[in-house]
């Protein structure tokens, strides 16, 4: 838990962010014409809600954040707004170039979000300094809390990283990027820096981020988001609380027999760290509907292999609670 004390309009207000237990990104139900289903998105939230998640990033990544109007954006937050009612923190997604960055967090503060998890800036590059100096304009478009996505265009060293403690809004860094040792080097960096450094927030989000939980564990980044949580809370939760109690052999078991599996579905189609995670849901019953272009669905083949390998970590998931008894 990070506790900070704001200025806002003179007076100062204390602010509490805490975000532990398993993080979820609800996906983002469409239409068959890939129109926005808001129904089918307040059952999908409460879906992730009643399955223990301990915080919603809605219109992130898994979201489809990239295909998504500003509209759109607000109607999704003020949707799941009315259905979570206070029950678990709401975070919203911001990103692209400065201005439209900006504007988001705008946004999400004033649709009510509890923080926003900024993505990288769009299509350009730029120095250390600038990719800082991004993170600062758009973080003073509102006072909310920001997370900072760390993953390509706008991944930071050491020394940039740690300058992200003198922007005030800004508590944590999640990383997609996957370079375990730059990642310890930025762990170290600011928590060595003191004061804001020592509760900053780090989190592992790298698609499918179970199959490296425990190394960036081990690197001090124990939170982690979890995609599987869309379509398989179950085992999600079995693989979170393996982790948070050291139990090797049920991660293991559940790494080798459904992890690994999904993983090398996932990795034979670019895209499919969201379309096929919205197939599995599909196939659970939820109705969330396809992905915007340019991402594509599975094939027939590939779903019926999507469905053996849920199948199969159902199966480990008996397995490893009947041996727990």
């Amino acid at each position: 838990m990070v506790h900070e004390c704001e200025h806002r309009r003179g007076r100062i207000v204390s602010r509490n962010v805490e975000l532990d237990g398993l993080l979820a990104f609800p996906l983002t139900p469409f239409t068959d014409d890939l129109d926005l289903n808001l129904d089918a998105f307040a059952d999908h939230v409460e879906f992730h809600v009643e399955a223990g998640a301990g915080a919603l990033f809605i219109a992130c990544g898994t979201g489809e954040f990239s295909a998504l109007a500003p509209d759109e954006l607000a109607a999704l937050l003020r949707r799941a707004r009315e259905v979570v009612r206070g029950r678990v923190p709401i975070w919203a997604g911001a990103g692209g170039g400065p201005a439209t960055a900006r504007a988001g967090v705008a946004a999400a503060r004033e649709g009510g979000a509890d923080g926003v998890l900024l993505l990288p800036p769009y299509l350009v590059t730029g120095p250390p300094e600038g990719l800082v100096d991004h993170v600062r304009y758009a973080a003073a478009g509102a006072d909310i809390p920001v997370i900072v996505y760390h993953r390509s265009p706008g991944v930071f060293t050491a020394g940039g990283a740690a300058a992200l403690l003198d922007i005030p809004t800004v508590v944590g860094l999640k990383d997609g990027y996957g370079d375990v040792d730059l990642m310890t080097r930025i762990v170290t960096t600011i928590r060595s820096a003191g004061g804001r450094g020592e509760q900053f927030l780090f989190f592992n989000g790298l698609p499918t981020a179970e199959v490296s939980a425990r190394a960036y564990s081990a690197i001090g980044v124990a939170r982690y988001s979890s995609a599987v949580h869309c379509f398989a809370p179950e085992i999600a939760s079995a693989f979170h609380t393996a982790l948070s109690t050291s139990d090797d052999a049920t991660m293991d078991a559940l790494l080798s027999g459904f992890y690994l599996p999904l993983v090398a579905l996932r990795d034979e189609t670019p895209g499919f760290a969201v379309s096929l995670v919205k197939a599995a849901a599909r196939l659970r019953g939820e109705k969330v509907g396809g992905v915007r272009p340019p991402l594509r669905e599975p094939s027939a083949e590939q779903l019926d292999r999507l469905e053996r390998i849920i199948g199969a970590g159902f199966e480990v998931l008996a397995q490893v609670k009947g041996a727990g008894k």
